[in-house]
């Protein structure tokens, strides 16, 4: 009788094993495309928003850059009988206003290579922030699978410990087990929810909106694999050629040369300025009714401009050593990126290879041992754990192994 009520109760355990493999009911949420989301997060991001204000801001400058000193408007008595009225314009070396332009320009560029790193930037916070949520998603997906088959063996147990066919510690151990899972399953939910919330922010979304995304994370590994060693095969050697169209590097490279430009400018300022000017002469019979004035403004304070130029020289300065820390560090973080790439490369492989395979094997054995009663609940309990670690490191490869490749491309200034 014993047997045959153990039999019932595997064969009713394998049935609720294989439904609970089916993976839960997803809710209805907007499944939204990675290129949509990257599309709609650059029309609506703030940062792109702030950029196009800085170049309109520049643009506006060089369109001042011819600005002479404002006219003089005089009032004088020359005979000591009337006022007469005149007018004096100081205006500088047609260098000054050149240079004036060349200044404003590098602004501009300064400004669109600002555009570009807050491009390339949302870009890549949006495919990291995406790939987060796929993530959770899978994660979600894994662990409720995981939840329903530990349920159901708590469930089975308990069964088997009331008619006396299991020990305590069997019954305790799996209980634990499945408290375990469902914790985890609960985490998993908030990260899926923060996910989400993040993706929303990003796109412009109301607080509350249910995002999908468009791919499960776990489909994606053979394509993926395919993608990094593509990748890796084309990679320049070097690190300075690798970054070489970095949208940081060329923004610190814009604010070196507005910065040499602000040196050219101040030379220019301490050059002579001419002073044009007329007044009447106050007496009606004169031959010649106004009395022209011509002269020259003569920078005398030359501390004040020696102090200009020191101020750019120095400014000069910090922006090579700003391009130069920049180099150091894009290239530092291309060699992490392309070492955690490569890592992740082959890390792929192997659950591509036969970590998945034998996850799968493990899970199928066990339930199969265990129905024929060949291992006990812990065996099985410690097998299906050992599967299931695999398929949530196969996740975590994926995830990691994606990042990796934004990054690398983030910092190549290449498109994702």
């Amino acid at each position: 009788m014993n047997d045959i009520r153990i039999k019932t109760t595997l064969s009713a355990l394998a049935l609720l094993l294989v439904l609970a493999s089916a993976g839960p009911t997803w809710a209805q949420r907007l499944v939204v495309p990675l290129d949509s989301a990257e599309n709609q997060a650059l029309r609506r991001h703030p940062r792109l928003r702030q950029s196009a204000a800085e170049i309109a801001e520049q643009r506006a400058l060089k369109r001042g850059s011819f600005s002479p000193a404002n006219p003089d408007f005089l009032f004088s008595a020359p005979t000591g009988e009337q006022w007469a009225p005149g007018v004096v314009q100081t205006i500088d070396f047609p260098t000054v206003y050149r240079r004036q332009a060349q200044a404003a320009q590098a602004g501009i560029g300064l400004a669109e290579r600002g555009l570009d790193v807050n491009r390339a930037t949302v870009r890549r916070d949006v495919r990291l922030t995406y790939l987060n949520l796929q993530f959770a998603e899978a994660q979600l997906r894994q662990l409720t699978y995981q939840d329903s088959l530990f349920q159901t063996l708590q469930k089975a147990t308990e069964r088997l410990f009331a008619a006396g066919e299991v020990t305590s510690l069997q019954r305790i151990s799996t209980a634990a087990e499945a408290r375990q899972v469902l914790n985890q399953l609960e985490q998993s939910r908030v990260d899926l929810s923060a996910a989400q919330r993040r993706l929303g922010l990003l796109l412009g979304l109301p607080a509350g909106t249910e995002l999908a995304s468009e791919a499960d994370l776990r489909q994606t590994g053979p394509a993926l694999a395919q993608t990094g060693t593509e990748l890796l095969s084309t990679l320049p050697t070097s690190d300075s050629a690798a970054v070489a169209a970095s949208p940081a590097l060329a923004y610190a490279a814009q604010n070196l040369a507005l910065s040499q430009s602000g040196i050219s400018l101040v030379r220019a300022r301490r050059t002579p300025a001419l002073t044009v000017g007329y007044q009447n002469q106050a007496y009606d019979n004169s031959a010649i009714k106004y009395r022209f004035q011509f002269g020259v403004s003569v920078p005398i304070y030359f501390w004040t401009y020696r102090a200009q130029l020191q101020a750019a020289t120095a400014r000069s300065t910090a922006a090579q050593a700003q391009l130069q820390v920049q180099r150091l560090d894009l290239g530092s973080q291309y060699q992490q990126a392309l070492a955690d790439t490569r890592k992740f490369s082959t890390s792929l492989s192997y659950y591509e290879q036969a970590g998945l395979a034998q996850a799968a094997a493990i899970i199928s054995q066990s339930q199969r041992l265990f129905r024929a009663g060949e291992i006990s609940y812990l065996v099985l309990i410690q097998s299906l754990n050992q599967a299931f670690t695999i398929q949530n490191a196969y996740l975590a490869t994926i995830r990691d192994y994606r990042q990796a490749i934004v990054e690398l491309n983030y910092l190549r200034g290449q498109e994702p």
